[in-house]
């Protein structure tokens, strides 16, 4: 894969017809290491937020060792990485993944949310005495972009029962939450984990793992979330006020905190039309947050230097297919004469926006690039 200094260096010898991604694998060792030093327990990184191989290499390198996956697919390119350490989580797992996940990829480590769930479980792996099951309970939701909560989880009686049975039929017996993806403040964590002591309680059981699933915050502006080490504190206090095994491990499965920074977007403007920009790519493709849930991510003329003394105005931005949802509102600023054939770099977008970009229209189809400068906005300065 080429490399260069920055997306405008690229820019200066190329002319892509196609968006190109920008990857910068030094940004995600550096939350990988930042991560690894300071969150207090065992870091498995969300599979689902980014797959790409350089990405995942920066990971390892930095020491990460465990994955979080979430299908057949994900499970089968995972286990390609030398001493990884696979936990299936999805709480709604097919008969076949069970068994495949279990006897033919080494997988130990369940989610469940439901009885019917733990039996699906047990039939297809044979009841042996080494599965690690993980209940997952609904927990409120609280300043995340993402809530979590509807789809999946369990809540009152039914969980403390289900905390009950499940602890008759495992090694380990742990208790998982999501507190919802992009949580900017604290405060859901420690609602959490008064959901899970009260839960514990209830059951009366000994649990030997707790996992507190992602959630933490990537920065897309200049207007900063709570630091992340302010999560550690909550997340340490609050484990440490459960009523669990002395051994009790704690995990994380951070996705976007991990990844979002180790990626940009460059994207070319195909047409303007007083303040809309026409770009090619969208929210078919890798910008399914920016048209879909209103993230405002960061942009910068990535071709040339802004005229002399222009101000900055606001855009919004179409993607290329023939949909009218493909649209992203912004406000974008921009230099005032952003014109057609211009290329915009938008940063921080390395969660999620390859892995969700599909082929719309036939579009969907990137290029790759090294850069070596910094991301737009980092979560892990000297504050940090």
């Amino acid at each position: 894969m080429d490399r260069y200094a920055s997306a405008r260096a690229y820019l200066q010898a190329h002319r892509p017809d196609k968006p190109v991604f920008g990857l910068r694998p030094h940004a995600a060792g550096v939350a990988a290491r930042w991560f690894l030093k300071h969150f207090p327990g065992e870091v498995a990184y969300a599979y689902k937020a980014n797959s790409a191989v350089f990405l995942i290499g920066a990971l390892y390198g930095a020491g990460i060792r465990a994955f979080d996956v979430a299908s057949i697919p994900e499970l089968e390119d995972a286990s390609t990485i030398p001493e990884a350490t696979l936990h299936y989580m999805h709480p709604i797992k097919s008969r076949q993944a069970i068994k495949r996940a279990y006897f033919e990829y080494g997988v130990r480590c369940f989610a469940l949310d439901s009885e019917d769930e733990l039996e699906k479980i047990l039939t297809e792996t044979g009841s042996p005495d080494d599965l690690e099951l993980f209940v997952r309970l609904t927990v409120p939701a609280r300043n995340s972009s993402i809530p979590l909560e509807r789809k999946f989880g369990i809540e009152g009686e039914a969980a403390t029962a289900l905390l009950m049975r499940t602890r008759q039929h495992c090694d380990t017996l742990g208790v998982c939450f999501h507190v919802g993806s992009h949580t900017v403040t604290t405060d859901a964590y420690e609602l959490a984990f008064n959901t899970v002591r009260h839960h514990i309680v209830e059951a009366g059981v000994v649990v030997d793992a707790i996992d507190v699933g992602g959630g933490f915050p990537s920065q897309y502006g200049p207007n900063a979330p709570t630091p992340l080490i302010d999560f550690m504190r909550a997340i340490s206090h609050g484990f440490d006020n459960l009523p669990v095994s002395h051994d009790c491990r704690l995990i994380c499965e951070p996705g976007r905190a991990l990844i979002a920074e180790a990626e940009s977007l460059i994207v070319r403007v195909d047409a303007r039309r007083g303040q809309e920009l026409f770009i090619n790519d969208g929210g078919y493709g890798a910008l399914f947050d920016a048209a879909q849930l209103d993230f405002m991510l960061p942009v910068r003329l990535a071709n040339r230097e802004p005229d002399a003394g222009e101000e900055m105005q606001s855009f919004e931005m179409w993607g290329p297919t023939c949909d009218s949802i493909d649209h992203m509102k912004g406000p974008y600023q921009l230099p005032a004469s952003i014109r057609e054939g211009d290329y915009i770099e938008i940063g921080n977008m390395g969660a999620y926006g390859r892995a969700i970009a599909g082929g719309f229209n036939g579009y969907g189809r990137y290029l790759d690039v090294i850069l070596d400068d910094e991301p737009m906005y980092t979560m892990f300065g000297e504050a940090q």
